[in-house]
């Protein structure tokens, strides 16, 4: 044996007997195991795959499944008493690990050891040589046996390859003070935060626990749902300086607590407590951390406890997503300022408050103060995810979307696991600056985190995204499964029928059954605009324009009278419907409009949307020179191949060969696209 697998050797045997030494301590793990060792969680965690393939974790459960079977061997302990010595809190799960690990129950060692055990029998000889020879071969094969056999699990999950995943629940307010509830949920909600900065690990979204808050279910149900390996829970109360908080770490799979802990500290200790629990989550789980990551774990949001708890008002107010609310969140995140003038996070959620109360106004009123306060942000701090994210959404309020995206880009990079930051991008990619293969592969990542156990309405509606992302990247198929399950938890979810109709139009060409479905789902509802102009939109390209005109006139009217800067990009449409009508003045506005849209569009859409324009006036030049730039592009919705040959607009170019060259030059591009997508999502991962 070389001196390094000597070394290596020892090394395992000082492992082992440590373990040994606390095998009936159930709360001896990594860190106690690294303490004892004299190394860092992290140079162990290595070392130790390193040398057996295992987790640290899988290294002392096997040590205890070893001592279990030498004592169930001796036939003086029962089964419970031999899983409380080797230090499992749960027999049944001791029971479970025991059968995985040699397959067979404990409670058959006497009829099943025998056998198991025939492999390292020393066979009899007479000679002395002999036995010498078999007995060096016997431990070089139980040498190999413990590196390469015994320390690698017996069977291997889909989830070995997979990163360990996490949900924190809802904490419980255990004060009899309601009013104390937003401070209980900002320390949750800062731990997940910490949490979600570790890139080696999934952590489900606030939004999808958040069912959960006042649920009897058991964490093995909890489980299948969210499919997750581990569960943190909480409790605590806020009384005067003082926070009493309890928190436990609990393994899915055995239901079986991994690490509990009661902390009484002062209100001025909860920056270091929070970032402490998260830290010590990873740990116990055996996750990864990097410095970079650490230090963004260990940056405190603020020294000052009062502005904290302006702040953490500040946010429950915030994620009640109304104006109401977030008209309430800026003044109290304007008080947290007031206490602390260099409170990044603060003036990060004031912009970003800002922003969506902006968000759906024609004419911006909060431009100037969400650009002054996502600057303040960045200023202070231009690493904290929530600066980026204010900072972005300052150039989406104010158009400048390819601006936006390398500060909502960075704050994923220092973030990995925020859902909020991946639904934004993903938003991004389909409204602002279409791009349908990151649409699709945010829709799916989001959805990872998101998707599991959200309420029916919420979850129906992350289905119907995907599956519009699947649609728009030619992926009919699944997009139909997945507008499906969208309306399975949702039967009466008005935007996946209308999603669906048009999946359908996809598979069929029949405009005809597209209205009628349409014109059904719009009879349950008709203050919707959106199906107001898509109904207008297919009885266009009937060619039915006094039916169009019904449902188009309807739009405009409203969409003139209150103010709403919507739908700008089919002005095209709406304006030759109101020619076909007579209504030559109007119809002028609207294209005048429309062209004003298509010179400031930024997307890739841009040349299409001006081939379009100069086609109906009938400059054929202008048309097919804006058309062939476009045949460029190969990261465009499948909607261009579905109705651009049939669209009224372009009846003055459509017979020209050019037409003909450029719309095939389209489709070739878009497939050859669609199976690079195809490829990729399957890389990842993402498509099943």
């Amino acid at each position: 044996m070389s001196g390094l697998q000597s070394t290596e050797s020892d090394f395992l045997n000082q492992l082992t007997q440590i373990i040994e030494d606390n095998i009936s301590n159930e709360q001896f793990g990594v860190s106690e195991l690294a303490n004892k060792i004299g190394m860092s969680r992290s140079n162990l965690l290595r070392k130790i795959k390193k040398l057996t393939n295992l987790s640290v974790s899988q290294f002392i459960r096997q040590i205890r499944l070893k001592n279990a079977m030498d004592l169930l061997k001796q036939d003086s302990f029962t089964v419970s008493e031999v899983s409380y010595k080797v230090g499992f809190g749960s027999t049944s799960y001791f029971i479970k690990c025991f059968r995985e690990f040699y397959g067979f129950p404990p409670g058959e060692v006497d009829s099943n050891y025998e056998a198991y055990d025939n492999s390292i029998q020393k066979p009899i000889a007479t000679k002395k040589r002999t036995i010498t020879i078999i007995t060096s071969a016997i431990f070089v094969f139980v040498l190999f046996a413990l590196l390469f056999n015994i320390f690698k699990p017996v069977s291997t999950s889909t989830k070995t390859s997979q990163k360990k995943s996490i949900a924190v629940l809802p904490f419980k307010n255990d004060s009899n003070d309601s009013t104390n509830i937003y401070f209980i949920n900002g320390v949750m909600e800062s731990i997940l935060s910490n949490l979600q900065k570790i890139e080696n690990l999934k952590v489900i979204s606030r939004t999808s626990v958040e069912k959960y808050r006042n649920s009897s279910k058991s964490i093995p149900e909890l489980a299948n749902e969210l499919n997750v390996d581990y569960f943190v829970e909480g409790s605590g109360q806020k009384v005067g300086d003082n926070i009493l908080l309890n928190i436990q770490l609990i393994e899915a799979e055995s239901d079986n607590h991994l690490w509990a802990e009661q902390f009484n500290k002062k209100i001025t200790d909860i920056f270091k407590l929070q970032n402490d629990v998260a830290k010590n989550i990873a740990d116990k789980i055996e996750v990864i951390v990097t410095p970079e990551e650490e230090e963004r774990i260990d940056k405190l949001p603020t020294n000052n406890p009062i502005a904290y708890d302006y702040f953490l008002k500040g946010l429950d107010h915030l994620h009640k997503e109304t104006s109401d609310g977030l008209i309430k969140s800026i003044d109290y995140f304007e008080q947290a300022i007031s206490h602390d003038d260099k409170f990044t996070r603060a003036y990060a959620n004031i912009a970003i408050a800002y922003y969506y109360l902006d968000l759906f106004l024609a004419e911006k009123q909060y431009s100037t103060l969400i650009n002054e306060f996502s600057e303040k942000a960045m200023l202070l701090d231009s690493e904290q995810p929530e600066s980026l994210i204010a900072k972005g959404l300052s150039y989406m309020n104010t158009s400048e979307y390819k601006m936006a995206l390398p500060y909502l880009e960075k704050a994923l990079e220092y973030s990995p696991n925020s859902a909020s930051i991946i639904n934004t991008l993903s938003d991004f990619y389909t409204s602002y600056v279409p791009n349908t293969q990151k649409y699709l592969e945010y829709a799916l990542k989001g959805a990872q985190l998101d998707i599991a156990a959200n309420d029916s309405i919420t979850a129906s509606y992350i289905y119907l995204h995907i599956s519009n992302a699947f649609m728009q990247t030619g992926f009919t198929k699944e997009a139909e499964k997945n507008i499906n399950k969208s309306l399975d938890y949702n039967p009466k979810n008005l935007f996946s029928e209308y999603l669906k109709a048009f999946i359908l139009f996809a598979k069929n060409n029949d405009l005809q059954k597209t209205k009628k479905l349409l014109i059904k789902e719009f009879e349950k509802d008709t203050t919707r605009l959106d199906l107001m102009q898509e109904i207008g939109k297919i009885y266009y390209y009937m060619r039915d324009y006094e039916n169009s005109y019904t449902y188009y006139n309807k739009l405009v009217t409203i969409r003139d009278n209150q103010k709403l800067g919507v739908y700008k990009h089919e002005d095209s449409k709406i304006g030759y419907v109101y020619e076909k009508m007579g209504e030559k003045a109007k119809s002028e506005e609207l294209f005048n409009s429309y062209l004003e849209y298509a010179q400031n569009d930024t997307s890739i859409y841009k040349s299409l949307s001006l081939a379009v324009y100069y086609a109906h006036k009938n400059d054929q030049e202008k048309a097919i020179e804006y058309l062939k730039l476009f045949t460029k592009e190969e990261n465009f919705q499948y909607w261009v191949l579905l109705f651009f040959k049939i669209d009224p607009l372009v009846d003055n170019i459509k017979d020209l060969p050019e037409f003909n060259e450029a719309y095939n030059t389209l489709e070739t591009n878009f497939w050859e696209h669609h199976n690079s997508i195809k490829k990729s999502l399957e890389e990842k991962g993402l498509l099943n």
